[in-house]
């Protein structure tokens, strides 16, 4: 069985969520999804979610092709959560290119494409000046 491991926010959950977790998923037989906590997303981005770090796991919990979903709290413990996971294949969005080729000790590193014109700080940018 050839496990899958993958990690976001995945505040605002759009479209491009589902295609990179999707196409995540068809590369194995067993997809894990790491979700950044409240904290972390805090000291990445400089602002809380919008949905909670349970919202957030509930939303990517309810989708048919994910099969385990877990709390990241640190950026540092990439490998750890990968060898806890037993997993073989990390991907991440290629807008992360070559962040995380410092893991392929433990297991081989997939950057996918993102999908074209989407992002989470666009949509709450384009919301923001709704009000």
């Amino acid at each position: 069985m050839k496990r899958i491991i993958t990690f976001g926010t995945f505040d605002v959950f759009h479209v491009g969520h589902v295609n990179i977790l999707e196409r995540a998923a068809s590369l194995g037989d067993y997809l894990i999804v790491g979700v950044s906590s409240d904290n972390l997303n805090f000291s990445k981005k400089g602002r809380y979610p919008i949905y909670s770090q349970g919202e957030r796991c509930k939303i990517i919990s309810s989708l048919r092709f994910v099969n385990e979903v877990f709390i990241e709290n640190s950026l540092e413990l990439k490998k750890e959560y990968i060898t806890q996971n037993n997993a073989d294949v990390l991907v991440m969005g290629d807008d992360w290119l070559g962040r995380f080729d410092w893991v392929s000790d433990v297991c081989e590193v997939i950057y996918l494409p993102r999908t074209p014109s989407v992002s989470t700080t666009e949509i709450i940018e384009v919301v923001k000046a709704l009000k």
